[in-house]
């Protein structure tokens, strides 16, 4: 009867730890009681009795292993995973970086076209005190022409660059959206092992 309640005591312990540390006490106590079975002459009862608790022991410590494996197999795969994603993202923030140095790029040209555009204004007032005023309407035309063409110009790199920092602000959050999606998951995993650990205790 105290053999009984012994192994009784062990097996609640078993149940309370779950899948923690405790599967080297629980090897220990299947060979304490394989020792205990092999060496000590019980009743025929008592002997099959002591022999089904280790196998429901053995049994235990093998589900227990190859729980261990899964979880160490899942481990494996969400890591390959997550090395997979910060690649994606580094490859994202890196084209990201490409596009401000082209907007920038963009940017420098619109603030030489204005540049430009203020010297022709500038010329254009010296050309109109020019005492001939044929040649000054003529050489005024063409640079009304000029100066339609970048203003021209102009608003297209305006609304080029317009539509850059609409793009470079899309992306960002996208990363952000990613990265928020990526701590839900964690977050959502954790919770799901603890239920399940709580489930097996």
């Amino acid at each position: 009867m105290g053999t009984v309640g012994d192994d009784e005591i062990i097996r609640r312990r078993l149940l309370i730890e779950g899948d923690g540390g405790g599967d080297d006490r629980r090897i220990t106590t299947l060979l304490k009681s394989f020792i205990k079975w092999s060496t000590v002459k019980d009743s025929e009862e008592d002997s099959y009795g002591t022999y089904q608790k280790m196998i429901a022991m053995l049994a235990q410590c093998e589900f227990a292993m190859d729980k261990t494996h899964l979880v160490y197999d899942m481990n494996l795969k969400e890591q390959k995973n997550y090395e997979e994603l910060n690649q994606q993202i580094e490859t994202n923030i890196s084209e990201a970086v490409k596009k401000i140095k082209e907007c920038k790029l963009e940017l420098q040209e619109a603030k030489r076209i204005r540049k430009n555009r203020q010297e022709y204004d500038a010329l254009a007032k010296v050309i109109q005190q020019h005492p001939d005023r044929q040649e000054t309407f003529k050489q005024l035309e063409t640079l009304d022409k000029e100066l339609e063409t970048l203003k021209k110009e102009q608003q297209d790199l305006d609304d080029k660059l317009v539509i850059r920092k609409k793009q470079f602000h899309l992306l960002i959050s996208a990363i952000h959206q990613l990265q928020s999606i990526f701590e839900e998951e964690d977050k959502n995993e954790n919770e799901v092992e603890e239920e399940k650990e709580m489930d097996m205790s």
